[in-house]
C-alpha cells in the first residue's frame, strides 16, 4: 500500500463555524498537529493553513483548506500538484452523516454520498481513490434537516463522542502514514461503539 503523505481536513473557516459538526475533519488534523508540536499557517497559494508532521520517520503534509467546504478540491489539487502528491497518497478526514456520533471508519474510494466537500474533491483530483477518514456526526433523521443539522453545534454529549473517535483515529495515524492501511481499518473499526 502507498503510504499517506497529505491528510486533509475538510471543515468552513471562521470562528462561527468552528465548533459545528461540519469542521469534524479540521479537529482532527489540528488535534494532530498539537501531537506533532506543529502549528498551521497560512499559504496563499494553497488557499489553505498548511502544517508538516514527521510521524513514526516519515513525514506528512496537514491540509486545512481555507476555500470553505463546497470548494475543498480546488485547495487540494493546488497542493497535491505543487507537490507531485499522487491521488492514493493523499487521506481526507470529514464528517460522516451515515455513521453514529463516536464511530469513525476508513475506506479508500467511493462516491461522496451527498457531501459537498467530497463532490468538489472527486471533481477537482479526478479520482475518487483518495483514502477517507469518516467522523460519524449522526443523522438528523430526515434529509430536509441535513444542511442546518451539520452547520449546528453537536450537543456536549455528541462533542464527546466525537471527540473519542477522534482521538480514537489519532492512534492509528502511524499505521496509515507507514501505509498499512488494513492494520489501521482493524484496529479502528474494532474500537467503534455498538449501536
Amino acid at each position: 500500500m502507498p503510504s499517506i503523505q497529505l491528510i486533509v481536513g475538510l471543515g468552513n473557516p471562521g470562528t462561527e463555524y468552528e465548533p459545528t459538526r461540519h469542521n469534524a475533519g479540521f479537529w482532527f488534523v489540528d488535534q494532530l498537529a498539537a501531537r506533532c508540536q506543529q502549528s498551521f499557517r497560512g499559504e496563499s497559494r494553497f488557499h489553505s493553513e498548511v502544517a508538516r508532521c514527521l510521524i513514526g520517520g516519515n513525514e506528512c503534509r496537514l491540509q486545512k483548506p481555507l476555500t470553505f467546504m463546497n470548494r475543498s478540491g480546488q485547495a487540494v489539487r493546488a497542493l497535491t500538484q505543487f507537490f507531485k502528491i499522487p491521488v492514493d497518497s493523499v487521506l481526507v478526514v470529514h464528517d460522516e452523516l451515515d455513521l453514529p456520533a463516536g464511530n469513525v471508519k476508513l475506506k479508500k474510494g467511493g462516491g461522496h454520498g451527498g457531501h459537498n466537500g467530497l463532490r468538489d474533491l472527486i471533481a477537482q483530483l479526478g479520482s475518487k481513490d483518495f483514502h477517507r477518514l469518516r467522523i460519524g456526526i449522526g443523522h438528523p433523521g430526515h434529509k430536509d434537516q441535513v444542511v442546518g443539522y451539520v452547520l449546528k453545534k453537536p450537543s456536549q454529549i455528541d462533542r464527546n463522542l466525537i471527540d473519542d473517535a477522534v482521538y480514537d483515529a489519532l492512534g492509528v495515524v502511524q499505521d496509515l502514514i507507514a501505509g498499512e492501511m488494513d492494520k489501521a481499518m482493524q484496529t479502528l473499526h474494532s474500537r467503534n461503539k455498538q449501536v
